[in-house]
């Protein structure tokens, strides 16, 4: 009763404050029944191309955004690029070509594409056998200068290095930087879905005939690394009746993994390569043989968006800031680079610390006035073009279940955010009425599961305001 009382006494504390007036009283109700401390959250509501305001609390003050800063990232591609450009991968050969030899080196210039994956090879083998490419005598070489970046291959941003959102950006990126060991308890038998050299396996599994649940259904996975080699043993025991697993974890560098299926993939195709994979820049004088092509940029905004793809993000940001400030890109021009961009249209100003424009990070900081301003400035210029790229309530993405049984189902295209103090949603919502409504709320604070209630609570009674 103190407590809830102290709250009270918070909330109405500011009713003198120009911001407190906007605050309706269904959304006090909301902070003190959950007993959310008002200071902690910012909330900005509006009527999409709209002056009016239907909610405007603590706008201005800094909160972490956590990876809702995405959209920050994500916009500025849109601006720069277009939603219709296709990040390139060129190869190129020295020497002379000639009867279906290259007499020289095959030559892959690597520019970011985050997407470049093993489905991508045989399309790019073809298009090199249609060339009339049988035989390369010289290396393979990879110029992945084009990203000036730190060589590690995890960030170590938590106590889980080797997860996915861990991941650390790359010129030649590929499997979305993932190793996969294929785990086949039927036959008994632990393989590499790819024999990439930058990690090895220690299989002490064991197998039993018991139902494939609980403690027998996932092996029990630890990884080390030590210099450039990582070690992934895996242990327990599987059932026989369990289906194959596949281990997933950031273990070496892209271009390891790259190699080593591009030769394979050379090999099946009938291309023979005699020399040796090597790390280089683009010799003076090489010609080029084709240029592989990604899927346009508004996929990959929507992937980034839709699912929070930290790499994703970290590439388009790197990519950015080459574009306008010149190779080799580093995290320093993609900051610049993003200012410019927003800044030219009045979105971002000093109170955003973009950091590493991913979101995974300590540092980054905005406003909801600044994130507000970015959705209607988005909405206005590219409408339902942007808004695809963000995830649909109860339907895709990070909010998939979130909202699977909720009137906000379909009814609202959101990004979100999670830190260990934080938990943000910014998007649009549609109410029953048919009103598109821009909204950002952000909470900063502990217990992170009451900054997702109170926005459930809150996106419903938008869906449900007539």
């Amino acid at each position: 009763m103190i407590r809830t009382l102290a709250l009270l006494c918070l909330l109405l504390s500011g009713i003198f404050s120009p911001l407190a007036a906007t605050l309706p009283a269904a959304i006090s109700q909301l902070l003190i029944k959950d007993r959310i401390d008002p200071s902690r959250v910012s909330i900005y509501i509006t009527p999409t191309k709209s002056s009016s305001i239907l909610v405007a609390h603590r706008i201005d003050a800094q909160r972490k955004p956590a990876s809702v800063i995405k959209l920050a990232t994500t916009y500025s591609a849109l601006l720069e690029f277009g939603p219709g450009w296709r990040w390139p991968t060129r190869f190129f050969y020295t020497g002379t070509f000639r009867d279906g030899t290259i007499t020289g080196d095959l030559v892959v210039k690597a520019y970011g594409d985050p997407t470049l994956s093993c489905k991508d090879l045989p399309k790019i083998v073809e298009r090199l056998r249609r060339i009339g490419v049988r035989k390369i005598e010289g290396d393979l070489i990879i110029d992945r200068s084009f990203f000036a970046v730190d060589d590690r291959i995890s960030s170590g941003f938590d106590n889980h290095p080797y997860s996915e959102y861990n991941a650390m950006p790359e010129a030649l990126m590929f499997d979305d930087h993932l190793c996969r060991i294929i785990v086949d308890p039927t036959h008994g038998t632990v393989e590499k879905k790819i024999p990439d050299p930058g990690f090895q396996v220690i299989d002490r599994l064991q197998y039993n005939d018991k139902a494939c649940r609980g403690r027998y259904s996932w092996p029990r996975v630890h990884i080390s690394r030590e210099g450039e080699l990582s070690t992934v043993t895996l242990e327990g025991t599987l059932s026989r009746r369990c289906r194959p697993r596949t281990v997933k974890a950031v273990l070496s560098h892209p271009y390891q993994s790259f190699t080593a299926a591009f030769l394979q993939e050379l090999k099946a195709g009938g291309i023979t390569l005699e020399g040796r994979m090597r790390l280089a820049k683009l010799p003076a004088g090489a010609r080029e043989l084709m240029t592989h092509y990604a899927a346009p940029l508004q996929k990959i905004l929507a992937k980034t968006n839709k699912h929070s793809n930290n790499l994703y993000a970290r590439h388009i940001f790197l990519l950015l800031g080459a574009k306008r400030l010149g190779a080799p890109a580093t995290v320093a021009k993609g900051r610049k680079a993003v200012r410019e961009i927003l800044g030219a249209r009045g979105i971002l100003g000093e109170e955003t610390i973009l950091d590493n424009g991913c979101g995974l990070s300590r540092r980054t900081r905005t406003t909801a006035r600044a994130l507000h301003r970015l959705l209607e400035d988005a909405y206005r210029r590219y409408a339902w073009t942007w808004m695809g790229t963000l995830a649909i309530a109860g339907m895709d993405g990070t909010v998939k279940r979130r909202f699977r049984n909720s009137p906000v189902r379909r009814r609202a295209w959101v990004k979100t955010g999670t830190l260990k103090d934080a938990k943000n949603i910014a998007g649009y919502v549609k109410g029953r009425s048919g009103k598109l409504y821009t909204v950002v709320i952000l909470y900063n604070g502990p217990e992170r599961w009451k900054g997702a209630l109170l926005e459930n609570q809150i996106l419903e009674w938008i869906v449900k305001n007539k």
